[in-house]
């Protein structure tokens, strides 16, 4: 028996990538899971065939007010929700001086004031049970990236933002972690320029893409009680590519 068994968990962003890698994982290990995702459309045909364990739910993560009506909805399906994990990303690259202010506050809404929305709807129900799992995604492009400042700026503030949850709630059974991940296969990744696909590969010692259940084996550790020890760290998963 999983020791995630019966657990709660939500996922955003979970239609395509590594999101529905942690999905997957988590329903594998018996966790029952709360899909949200903005594009009906693919967040359906993903997970179309899923089973009573699974509820998915159309939401903009950057409407506060959408957020909290979604998981109010959770909430009252499943009656707790112990893991949050915010998966919800978008890229908008541009070299800085020519882009656009739409190109900044679309990645920072998405990749992080998401992030401010869903964990005000679940810290204060976790504070109370004293027991929470949240799992942020971050990625190697928040040490700096060319082509990426709003990109990289939100990921660099999703680890402070984990930080500081972290010391905020580690007093109330509540870890906050994140993950880093580097070139993922997913679709994101296939939409960057060729040139720019072959320099990651060859930057990476792996000599490899990542695979999305790779990152799904590490958010599955984090929201675990195999990590209860472990609390405001950032775990990378990029074969190599960064050593920091």
């Amino acid at each position: 028996m999983s020791q995630l068994e019966n657990k709660v968990a939500v996922v955003t962003g979970g239609a395509q990538g590594i999101g529905a890698g942690i999905v997957e994982r988590f329903l594998a290990e018996g966790v029952k899971v709360a899909v949200i995702d903005v594009n009906a459309e693919k967040l359906n045909k993903r997970w179309s065939e899923a089973g009573d364990e699974l509820a998915t739910f159309e939401c903009d993560v950057t409407d506060g007010g959408q957020v909290k009506r979604v998981f109010e909805e959770i909430y009252s399906r499943f009656g707790t929700i112990d893991i949050l994990v915010n998966n919800a990303g978008i890229t908008r690259d541009a070299i800085f001086h020519k882009m656009t202010e739409e190109q900044w506050h679309s990645v920072m809404d998405v990749n992080l004031t998401s992030m401010f929305h869903t964990c005000q709807a679940v810290i204060p129900k976790m504070r109370k049970q004293e027991y929470g799992k949240i799992v942020n995604i971050s990625s190697v492009s928040s040490w700096g990236n060319a082509g990426q400042a709003n990109y990289s700026a939100s990921k660099a503030g999703v680890l402070g933002f984990t930080k500081t949850l972290a010391k905020e709630n580690g007093g109330k059974n509540i870890t906050v972690n994140a993950i880093a991940p580097g070139q993922i296969d997913t679709e994101m990744t296939k939409d960057l320029p060729e040139n720019i696909q072959m320099m990651a590969l060859m930057l990476t010692p792996a000599g490899r893409l990542g695979k999305p259940e790779e990152v799904a084996s590490v958010a599955r550790f984090l929201a675990s009680d195999d990590s209860s020890f472990v609390n405001g760290e950032c775990i990378q998963v990029n074969g190599g590519f960064l050593m920091a």
